[in-house]
């Protein structure tokens, strides 16, 4: 058991930089049941006669990782990934639209729920948000940070620029602000070392190794501003393509390998900012625990999430197994979710994004925490 001070030590990521949440929302329904795979489950192979998995890379004696994503299996060797399985929302519709505005709000309404998680999450979380704390590698913001101060949606860091400011211009706009002793003051002049340090990001070489398409252009615009330590908290991402529903063998293969070589290369890019961010996968829901008739899966209930760096203690697969056969399975015939996913981010928003005020994020929900970071001694 390692002891509060050496563990408050590794989570303040060496004091230097600001403690960001990347979240990488898989839409679509991503099949956990193939993602990681039980091993040895009789019951998994007669469901899916043609597409279980049989062969995974070993995480454990119960569970497997689909060998598309073995560019993750040695962040996992090496303690750094952590994967949580059966997971998911209380969400029955298995409506894409319902879950994932479920999935990224973290509660209802008449729950006294408004905006998304992420916002309640910077609203909540003490102290000051910079003039970028936030932002979706999109063209619109996610539902998930509604009500987030200082966030926005971009494509790229080059669209953050005062737009044909000549330095001269730029200069008397600094000189203008530094006169101001005001918030005003302080606030334009934390913009300018802001639009300094992207600067700096844009001039440096552009880094190698990630898959040429949107989300590996979306992994390393992150990469970017973490590095740049413009003070970014929250950044959103999507990677869409996992509705499955036919011929889903060979579309998943790409899709696992696409997802596991871009957040390898993510993870290796950041270098010691990795020890400060925490990069949490998730999706709406999960697939139908058998096949279907045109060799695909349809929608179900529980899948996986994945979360990987900021003194998680990984190598380890959580779950609460409820099995394949029987009667285990929910519904139609779905892995039932024993694990709540509001419980896996509780837990990072306290441990690794230090904020106290999890119950602010999540009203209502009676969180328990999973054992994803090191255990605290008295």
């Amino acid at each position: 058991m390692m002891s509060r001070r050496t563990v408050l030590k590794t989570l303040a990521f060496g004091n230097t930089g600001t403690p960001a949440l990347v979240v990488v929302f898989l839409r679509g329904g991503a099949d956990g049941l193939s993602l990681v795979p039980p091993r040895d489950e009789k019951a998994y192979v007669e469901l899916r006669p043609t597409l279980a998995i049989r062969d995974p890379l070993p995480l454990d004696d119960r569970f497997g990782l689909h060998r598309g994503l073995e560019p993750l299996h040695r962040w996992y060797a090496d303690g750094r990934l952590a994967v949580v399985h059966a997971v998911g929302s209380d969400d029955e519709t298995r409506s894409h639209f319902e879950a994932q505005d479920l999935m990224e709000r973290a509660g209802r309404p008449e729950e006294g729920v408004s905006g998304g998680w992420l916002g309640r999450h910077l609203r909540s979380k003490p102290g000051s948000r910079g003039p970028v704390s936030a932002v979706a590698l999109s063209p619109t913001l996610p539902e998930s940070l509604r009500g987030a101060p200082s966030a926005c949606a971009m494509t790229s860091i080059e669209e953050v620029a005062l737009r044909e400011a000549t330095p001269d211009f730029t200069q008397a706009l600094r000189v203008l602000y530094a006169a101001e002793g005001s918030g005003a003051g302080r606030t334009g002049e934390a913009t300018f070392r802001l639009m300094e340090r992207l600067q700096e990001a844009r001039r440096a070489a552009p880094p190698e190794g990630y898959p040429t398409s949107d989300f590996g252009r979306q992994l390393r615009e992150v990469a970017r501003l973490l590095k740049a330590d413009v003070g970014l908290e929250a950044a959103c991402l999507d990677f869409g393509g996992w509705d499955t529903h036919f011929t889903q063998a060979p579309a998943f293969g790409g899709l696992a390998g696409e997802l596991a070589g871009g957040l390898a290369a993510f993870a290796a890019d950041l270098g010691p900012a990795l020890d400060r961010t925490t990069i949490v996968v998730m999706t709406e829901f999960g697939r139908r625990a058998y096949e279907n008739a045109t060799l695909g899966t349809d929608h179900g209930r529980a899948s996986v999430m994945f979360a990987l760096g900021g003194g998680v203690r990984g190598g380890r697969v959580i779950a609460e197994w409820p099995g394949l056969s029987g009667n285990a399975l929910a519904g139609p015939g779905d892995l039932e979710v024993t694990i709540d996913y509001r419980d896996v981010l509780g837990e990072i928003l306290r441990r690794g994004a230090g904020n106290p005020n999890v119950a602010d994020v999540f009203p209502g929900a009676a969180l328990r925490d999973r054992g994803l970071y090191p255990v605290l001694s008295k």
